[in-house]
This record gives C-alpha cells, structure tokens and sequence, in this order.
C-alpha cells in the first residue's frame, strides 16, 4: 500500500506540538509497517532526521506553506498532484490540513477547534481561514482522528460530524523527560535562577496560553510570601506581546524574580522541568495538553486549568484551577510552596497517570485509524 502523508511540520529544531505528534507518531508507523511505501510530502528540503526509514520516499513541493494563500495553493493544487502522481492509496495529515478536490481517502487529524471558540487566539488571517476551511475539511475527510475526547465531542457538536467517524489516538510525552537527582537539580537551578528554586511555564507566548493572569497570580503569590526565593521561569517563544500580557508585565511589583529562557532545545527543557517546584500551565483552551505528560514523566507538580481537555489529561494527578481567576492560580502557588505533602502526593499521582499515555499507544491507535480510513468505516 503507498501511504502518503503531510510531513511540511517536520522542520528540524522547530518542532512544536503537531510537529511532535507527527514526528513521533509516524516514525514508529514506518518502522512498524515496513511492507508498506510512504511519500512524505514537505514543503521545502527535509532533514535527513525525518526520513525514518527505507520504505519512506521523501518529495518536495512548492511553495512553502506558511500563510493561508500559499496553504490553499499548496494543499488545493501541489498535493492533490503528488496523490495523483505517485498513485497513493491513503493520505494523512496529521495537523488537520487537507485537499478537498482529492478523492484519496484521507485521515485527518484535528488537534483541537480553539480558533472555534475565540476570535484572539491567532492572527486575523488565519483565523479566517480555519474558521471557513475546518468545517470544510472535517466532512470531507473520510475519518478524523484527535487527541481528546473532549476534542472529539467539540468537533461533533460545532461542526456536526457523526461522532463515529472520529477516533481518539491522545498524544505521547518523550523519554528524555526524567526525574533530576538533587545534584542536578542545584546546578540547573544555579544556572538559571541564580540558585533559587522556580515554577516553569513552558509553551509559546500567546493569549490562549493565558500568561497574562500566570504573571498576575505569581506578583500576589510573591507578595503573599515575602520570604519565599520562588522565581518563574518562563520558557517559550514570543509570539504574542502586546496590551494584557505586556501591561501585566510592566505592572509586576515583582518582575525581577521572572526570568525569560525564550525557546529551548528538548534536552534542555527537560532539566527545566525536572528541576522545576510546579509546571503552571493554566492555559485557557487546550485539546490535550503534552506538557502536563511530560511534568509527569520529570516527576514535577502540575497546577493546570479545570476546563477543556485538560481535566481528562490531568486526572486527580495536578491542582485544578480556573484559569480565568488570578486568585485561584496564585492558591495553588501557595498550596505547592507551602504542603510538601500536597506536592508529593500529585507527584507519585502523575507517576502512575503517565503510564496512560505514550507515543507507542499514539502511533498503534493512529494505524488503527488509518486502516479505518482505508475500509470507509
């Protein structure tokens, strides 16, 4: 069978969430499946590192995709010839893109619908887009697979897709993610917070992942604790800074105590997290959430949001919060400082949690979709 698969994603040292899941994913799909062709179809030269195997042929089109002209040109004309060119069988994408003039049967994954439910979660332009092309793409498809039940059921009740022809494959978390010794846990922190200990926010900077109330609730945790050495390490790229975020900031009675790393190799932020006192990850819409895993697998405390998927993530494993409060973020920061019962107890919850979710669980539920897709069912 000649599977073809949207790879444009994979870009070395780049990788965000989807760039992960398909990285990890289809990698152990290829090695699994060596009867099978693959075509990876990317949208400049790919690294060498993303070729897994010899049953994989690598193929370039034009032009790079990376605004929503070009992901219509790409998609519409680009791949709908590489199917036709290289006879494929089955196509998937796994960051929810598609052709709609295609007639490959096509697994789509669909992480999740935020750009569903607010309008300032991502630029203009491409909100526009995936608010008139998603609902376009979700029917067309001939399965869809996501990585949440509560992704599943947004995707039936705002586009009205039969909830049977949707498959739930979750994400992974990376085995270079590990408790830290003490040892290592000193010189992290020196190296980074001059010593002190920290909570980490990791994820890019962007209004959805609510740093504004994160910066909020850490100022009245401070304030609340003059004698605590408590920093916030915040690691991720800016792609959003500006109004709430940048006012929240600049209003911080204790902005000396936040440090930004900015993006971090995987190696790298690993050690962030294992040397972190708590993970606060109170996004305001996730459809899973990898970092709550990866806290897990670091053995680190998560505070994360009581709403969207995070719950079905996090299980009894983190304190749950309204990500909208300041106030309830900054108890939890309390309740980490204070109750080192409390942080251990969430600590050897989220050690057993993690063993509900792995790559190797993704890759096998993501084939099983995929053999779906090829019977129509």
């Amino acid at each position: 069978m000649r599977i073809a698969v949207n790879t444009r994603l994979l870009l070395p040292g780049k990788l965000d969430g989807i760039g992960w899941f398909t990285a990890e994913s289809v990698k152990r799909i290829v090695v699994a499946h060596p009867e099978h062709e693959f075509f990876f179809l990317f949208d400049r030269k790919p690294s060498p590192q993303f070729i897994f195997g010899p049953n994989v042929t690598p193929v370039v089109l034009c032009p790079q995709a990376r605004h929503p002209i070009l992901w219509r040109i790409f998609f519409e004309i680009s791949v709908t010839w590489a199917l036709r060119r290289y006879k494929i069988d089955l196509f998937l994408s796994p960051d929810g893109w598609m052709s709609l003039r295609t007639k490959v049967p096509t697994l789509t994954v669909i992480h999740d619908l935020n750009f569903e439910h607010s309008s300032d979660y991502l630029r203009p332009s491409h909100q526009r887009y995936m608010t008139r092309f998603f609902p376009r793409f979700a029917h067309k498809a001939t399965r869809i697979a996501t990585v949440s039940e509560f992704s599943k059921q947004d995707i039936v009740e705002t586009y009205g897709v039969d909830s049977k022809k949707i498959d739930v494959v979750y994400d992974g978390a990376h085995s270079f993610y590990r408790p830290c010794s003490d040892d290592e846990k000193r010189l992290i922190r020196q190296k980074y917070t001059d010593g002190k200990p920290f909570f980490i926010y990791v994820g890019t900077i962007s209004r959805r992942k609510n740093l504004t109330n994160i910066l909020l609730a850490f100022d009245k945790f401070k304030d609340a604790h003059r004698d605590s050495q408590q920093q916030l390490l915040v690691v991720g790229s800016r792609y959003w800074w500006q109004d709430e975020l940048a006012s929240a900031y600049d209003s911080m009675r204790n902005q000396g105590d936040v440090r930004f790393v900015g993006h971090a190799e995987s190696d790298v932020l690993a050690q962030l997290m294992g040397a972190s006192a708590a993970l606060v990850y109170t996004s305001l819409f996730e459809g899973f959430g990898i970092p709550i895993i990866e806290a897990f697998c670091a053995e680190t405390a998560v505070i994360t949001s009581d709403v969207t998927s995070m719950p079905e993530v996090a299980g009894d494993a983190a304190l749950l919060v309204d990500p909208l409060s300041v106030d309830a973020i900054a108890d939890a920061m309390s309740r980490i400082e204070g109750d080192e019962a409390l942080r251990t107890s969430l600590i050897e919850k989220g050690r057993a949690r993690k063993e509900l979710f792995s790559w190797d669980r993704t890759a096998t539920l993501l084939w099983d979709s995929l053999m779906k897709t090829k019977a129509n069912i």
